[in-house]
């Protein structure tokens, strides 16, 4: 393998990466602004667009659609979904799925982005200002994500996935003001970002285990209502191309229950579920 798929974690930091710490500072700031603009229908607009950007784009889309395959759509779905994708400041798809397949291939040992064996704030944060996980180059990319290099659509999606956000940020403000998009965009997408990390850090360290695998994955059920069903992550890391995460009547799993809705709809199909026990389905 090529050495330098490996360079992440703690041995491949070489200072914060400047772009993205100035980005994360500033919606952070405008996060903590939102709170001084106190809007009821700002609120329900971050609201709905935390669930476009998180249920539809994250979840359903970036990582079990995109990364993992675990269900098939017609191409306008798809790419209307990554367009969602990338309203949550996480990166263009092209990014985002080399990062999770290389957290696939490597959890939590040498060459995983973001294990918290590194440390907890590593795992949630650390790993995104100081890290190597978003600076892959193309070699690197080809070799995980050669779905996604050979379709100009997702190709350009990556390239202008900050595009997104000033779109709907400018929209907001025609309609709303200031408080729209402080609400709508910067505390919407500083919500949306930790939530994601949590399942980077608070799944591999804090829950109950329901299959033995070799990393350190738990299901959280916290993380899981905050991302739509993604903290149900023992589960995944057992059944990683299962578009079900919640395999329990119990693990409410809104990302699930989104794919079913295309699949009811006629929009999607070859949906992949795992094959379990009558234990482990308890």
């Amino acid at each position: 393998m090529d050495g330098r798929t490996l360079q992440y974690g703690r041995r491949g930091q070489r200072g914060v990466n400047v772009i993205t710490a100035v980005a994360m500072i500033g919606c952070h700031a405008g996060a903590v602004a939102a709170l001084f603009f106190v809007d009821r229908g700002a609120i329900i607009a971050a609201v709905l667009l935390y669930c476009v950007a998180g249920m539809l784009g994250i979840g359903m889309c970036y990582h079990r659609l995109l990364t993992h395959r675990a269900y098939k759509t017609y191409n306008s779905i798809e790419y209307l979904l990554t367009w969602c994708g990338t309203l949550a400041l996480e990166g263009g798809p092209i990014f985002w799925v080399a990062t999770h397949r290389i957290h696939h291939q490597h959890s939590d040992v040498e060459g995983d982005p973001h294990t918290p064996r590194e440390g907890t704030w590593w795992a949630h944060m650390g790993w995104i200002l100081t890290g190597e996980g978003l600076h892959h180059d193309a070699a690197v990319l080809a070799r995980y994500v050669p779905d996604l290099v050979r379709d100009p659509v997702q190709v350009a999606l990556s390239r202008w996935h900050w595009t997104s956000n000033v779109i709907v940020g400018l929209a907001l403000l025609a309609y709303g003001g200031v408080p729209y998009v402080l609400w709508g965009i910067f505390f919407r997408a500083t919500v949306g970002l930790h939530a994601t990390w949590l399942v980077n850090s608070a799944t591999h360290k804090w829950g109950s285990r329901r299959f033995e695998t070799r990393d350190d994955s738990t299901n959280n059920w916290w993380v899981a209502l905050l991302t739509f069903g993604e903290g149900w992550h023992n589960n995944h890391h057992a059944h990683p191309t299962s578009a079900r995460h919640g395999l329990a009547w119990y693990e409410v799993d809104v990302n699930w229950i989104g794919i079913r809705t295309l699949q009811a709809l006629g929009l999607a199909w070859d949906i992949k579920r795992p094959r379990l026990t009558r234990a482990n389905a308890a």
